[in-house]
């Protein structure tokens, strides 16, 4: 059995400074994803949608350690963020229209047929009220800037506006994509000013 593989330690992307903007190329990853609308810290589909992604992703991880000698720690939550305002991510910060994509990483050694498989196997008990809306995509981001945020969610609004207004025009780069966001404390154990986030911005120029 090889040592236990942790996406954390082992991709670059997954690595961000803090206080500081990177710029990096990110390659095409596969994740386990599925959709929403609204906040996420009183809608319903959110809390739904986190419980149904990680049944899958554990019977994923499973599989993966008794099939095929290959243990990995589940990767963290991410989530794609949108609003047809860009500002309610920034001055308005309106929670309640974000729309969201949840993701995990699925590591590259997986495919849709064992994705297929921890599905249903997630679904024989308890099944999760969301399961079926759960999806398998890959997701094509390339250049982006990204940082690392230390404290709470609604602390974040300053990051992006210094991102947006100063740190891409000063380098001749524009918004692109959706915002990205990678949650490396688990924010239902965490204290907010405590919780680590990498925030990332898909660019061009």
């Amino acid at each position: 059995m090889a040592d236990k593989l942790d996406v954390k330690t082992s991709l670059d992307v997954y690595r961000a400074p803090r206080d500081a903007f990177r710029v990096l190329d990110v390659p095409d990853l596969q994740y386990l994803m599925i959709d929403g609308h609204g906040d996420p810290n009183t809608s319903a589909a959110f809390a739904d949608a986190v419980a149904a992604l990680y049944p899958v992703a554990y019977k994923l991880k499973f599989a993966s350690k008794q099939q095929l000698g290959r243990d990995y720690v589940v990767p963290p939550l991410e989530g794609l963020w949108w609003a047809d305002d860009p500002a309610a991510f920034t001055t308005a910060r309106d929670t309640s229209r974000w729309s969201w994509t949840l993701l995990l990483l699925v590591p590259d050694w997986l495919d849709a047929g064992r994705v297929a498989a921890a599905v249903e196997q997630a679904g024989a008990r308890n099944r999760p009220a969301r399961l079926d809306d759960v999806r398998f995509e890959a997701l094509s981001e390339g250049r982006c800037v990204q940082t690392l945020h230390v404290g709470s969610f609604d602390d974040e609004a300053d990051v992006l506006a210094r991102m947006h207004t100063e740190f891409l025009p000063e380098h001749g780069l524009r918004l692109r994509g959706t915002h990205h966001e990678i949650y490396l404390s688990d924010f239902r154990r965490t204290a907010p000013d405590r919780r680590r986030t990498i925030l990332r911005q898909p660019v061009t120029g």
